[in-house]
């Protein structure tokens, strides 16, 4: 049977997206760990484009320097720029588009009352293997990382990259790899190399040119890559984008905590899911499922949980700034045992 997964690098304009939102909440958190922020964004070519709200005791204004830095984290530096030109974005050239306001007092009353700031429903996924997840995904991405890694350093290889494997029957069928180059460069080996066999077959830029990448290629938006950052085809996506939002709005937290309790739900067991639901305003989770797969046999209980956000926040540190590792990682890249 054949099972694809996807993975995207950093430079990937929508996750470029991701993480210019997750560090300019990392930096407001470090000022008000209770700063109430859900920012949207939008990049291409050289203009950003923030809409959203934020509610803070943290001085802020022009989010021009935060998006520099964030753009330089993940490799679009001057140096890139000298390098790829008109190929690549500037970040000498950004221009910031603001439409931020203040949280709804609607939804901050019950924020307020430690109740969750969305209602929702929410899936965490682990089976055996590396990494708890698909052995399909967990390839897509080791082999991107690899590629992301070495493109990190190179004058030829640009830094906005896909990759997608396909199993067939475990054995790798299909390697398939999008990655910037100025020059034609041979990568079959390091493909091999990195995932520790030979696939049956290997594309490099399947329309035989990539050289415009990132932003000036394409329009990256927050929360497009959900698939990537989650479980793939494995399991339901559950709530919407974790990037874009504080801890209270439970798309982060709810579906990283889904995941900690599959994890530890896991056991000798083929497979585990969970699945949650919030209701804006409360505390108390309407519902919670665990579901455990072992040799094809299904077995279903039910899960009661009426921890009050604000514990389940400082259980596993939501209030510090840890949002873009967390955006690097993905939520299937948390791992609690």
């Amino acid at each position: 049977m054949q099972r694809t997964a996807e993975a995207v690098s950093m430079g990937h304009p929508d996750k470029t997206a991701d993480y210019i939102s997750s560090f300019i909440l990392d930096r407001l958190i470090e000022q008000d760990p209770h700063v109430k922020y859900a920012v949207e964004v939008m990049i291409k070519g050289n203009t950003v484009v923030l809409g959203g709200e934020i509610t803070t005791n943290a001085p802020y204004g022009d989010f021009t320097e935060y998006v520099k830095q964030a753009l330089a984290q993940i490799g679009y530096d001057d140096r890139y720029a000298s390098i790829w030109g008109e190929f690549a974005i500037d970040p000498t050239r950004i221009e910031i588009i603001n439409l931020i306001g203040t949280q709804s007092d609607d939804i901050a009353r019950g924020v307020d009352a430690d109740g969750w700031g969305d209602q929702g429903v929410f899936v965490g996924y682990a089976c055996q293997g590396a990494g708890k997840i698909n052995r399909e995904l967990y390839l897509a991405r080791k082999l991107n990382d690899a590629l992301y890694d070495k493109a990190r350093t190179s004058d030829n290889l640009g830094v906005d990259i896909k990759t997608q494997i396909t199993l067939n029957n475990d054995n790798i069928e299909t390697a398939i790899v999008a990655i910037p180059m100025r020059h034609d460069e041979k990568l079959n080996d390091f493909i091999v190399e990195t995932l520790g066999a030979s696939p049956t077959n290997i594309i490099v830029n399947g329309t035989g040119r990539y050289t415009y990448h990132g932003p000036i290629a394409d329009c990256g938006i927050t929360g497009r890559k959900l698939a990537c950052d989650f479980y793939s085809t494995a399991c339901p996506i559950g709530g919407g984008s974790p990037w874009t939002k504080d801890p209270s709005k439970a798309d982060l937290t709810l579906n990283l905590y889904a995941r900690v309790l599959a994890c530890e739900h896991l056991g000798d067991n083929d497979e585990c899911f969970v699945y949650l639901s919030s209701c804006i305003g409360r505390s108390e989770l309407p519902s919670g499922l665990i579901k455990t797969v072992k040799n094809g046999v299904v077995s279903v209980h039910d899960l009661w949980c009426n921890q009050k956000p604000s514990a389940i926040i400082r259980a596993y540190g939501l209030d510090k700034p840890i949002y873009a590792n967390l955006c690097r990682r993905g939520i299937s890249g948390i791992i609690y045992e």
